[in-house]
């Protein structure tokens, strides 16, 4: 048995694929008898039935009913509380920075309570001196790098000035993935686009794609599909995630087929996605929804006559796995890891392409075999390649691989 600590400075599922790597990772690693405990910042994880929490808290500055709250002065506690308001009032995102700092200084009180500490992404420098006490195993999902450079592409003036000091950590993250190894990640795509940006040796790197939840991520035969639905599960006012360019492709089927589209998002309000959705006339076409749970989301997922991930890029994909799981006939963007992930057992579209796209959702729509066909193929694609139980396993191999090293070190 391993006694393990996974770090993750935010980790509830509804934040990204972080989240939903975190909690189940954790879970499967206690099936196989090993001892886990998540420290994490707000907002703070799902985790099942044997996996310990330990809160980490941040100041929580970007919660969702006050983001970028001024703290009232008898909330702060320590020079770290004060570095991250002051990062926030200069227009960064100190939150990787900040929980590693806290969460050394946690661990720091727990020596000889872990065999191995895994990282989720956070790269902050107080990963260096964990480093020190633990052996230390990185996780890099895709490097941040490529996201800076998608929203810095969509953004102007103030904007972009903006946007390049928010995303001012990556440069610390590039600083701090090198000096770890191994570092996990989660495919062929991302390996590369970390070596090149982050200067990680290939060496240093071991592929272990993700897995998709078969217990609620499965075909449900017994429940119709909704005629003309089109599902998509992708951050909505994210540029990187491309639903502008979904929302263009089904405003041009919609001319001339009977289509609505679901987007599992909670855009912001008046923001760049509502606005986008006024322009194109598309109020009555187009519903976005959120909050909803893991079997609700496969079952909403399984109905769906057609599901689409229109990313501008991808290092895995969670939702383009579990739209395979649920035997949804999957559109996905050729970028990234996704051709990567889906094989031929999805239909590939260029990305930002909404002309392309339409025509292929037309096509989709007016085939009942094709759509059978498609998705019958990513049902079986991803029952012979993704799940958790395998991902759990050939971590524990890199758990060990970083005990050994850090012995002789």
């Amino acid at each position: 048995m391993l006694r393990i600590a996974l770090l993750s400075y935010r980790s509830k599922p509804t934040c990204g694929g972080q989240g939903v790597y975190l909690r189940h990772l954790s879970r499967e690693l206690v099936e196989l008898g090993h001892h886990v405990e998540v420290f994490s910042g707000q907002p703070y994880p799902e985790l099942d039935e044997g996996v310990i929490l330990r809160e980490v808290p941040s100041l929580d500055l970007y919660r969702d009913e006050d983001p970028f709250r001024t703290p009232k002065l008898h909330e702060y506690r320590d020079w770290i509380d004060w570095l991250e308001v002051a990062t926030m009032w200069t227009a960064g995102f100190p939150e990787p920075l900040t929980f590693t700092l806290r969460a050394h200084r946690e661990l720091k009180k727990r020596i000889g309570d872990f065999d191995v500490v895994q990282d989720n992404q956070t790269l902050g420098y107080g990963l260096l001196g964990i480093q020190k006490l633990f052996p230390v195993v990185g996780t890099i999902h895709h490097p941040i790098s490529v996201d800076r450079r998608i929203e810095l592409e969509a953004a102007k003036g103030a904007k972009r000035l903006s946007m390049r000091r928010w995303y001012g950590f990556v440069k610390m993250q590039s600083r701090v993935a090198p000096r770890l190894s191994p570092i996990l990640t989660v495919s062929e795509s991302s390996l590369a686009d970390i070596h090149r940006d982050f200067n990680v040796p290939q060496a240093n790197m071991r592929l272990i794609p993700l897995g998709v939840d078969t217990r609620y991520f499965h075909p449900r035969p017994d429940k119709p599909k909704r005629k003309g639905s089109i599902v998509a599960v992708a951050s909505a006012d994210s540029p990187m995630k491309g639903v502008a360019t979904l929302l263009r492709a089904v405003a041009k089927l919609a001319t001339e087929r009977d289509v609505h589209l679901t987007v599992v998002s909670k855009p912001t309000p008046g923001g760049p996605t509502e606005q986008l959705v006024q322009e194109l006339s598309l109020q009555d076409r187009v519903r976005f929804v959120h909050g909803i749970s893991d079997d609700e989301l496969g079952e909403l997922i399984a109905t769906s006559e057609t599901s689409v991930v229109p990313s501008l890029y991808e290092g895995f994909s969670l939702p383009a796995v579990e739209h395979m799981a649920c035997g949804t006939p999957l559109v996905a963007s050729r970028t990234g890891a996704l051709p990567e992930v889906v094989g031929d057992a999805a239909i590939q579209v260029p990305p930002g392409d909404a002309e392309e796209l339409a025509a292929v959702l037309r096509r989709l729509h007016d085939s009942p075999e094709e759509r059978e066909r498609v998705g019958r193929a990513g049902y079986d694609r991803v029952m012979e390649r993704y799940t958790w139980h395998v991902v759990a396993k050939k971590t524990v191999e890199a758990y060990h691989e970083a005990i050994a090293a850090h012995r002789t070190s």
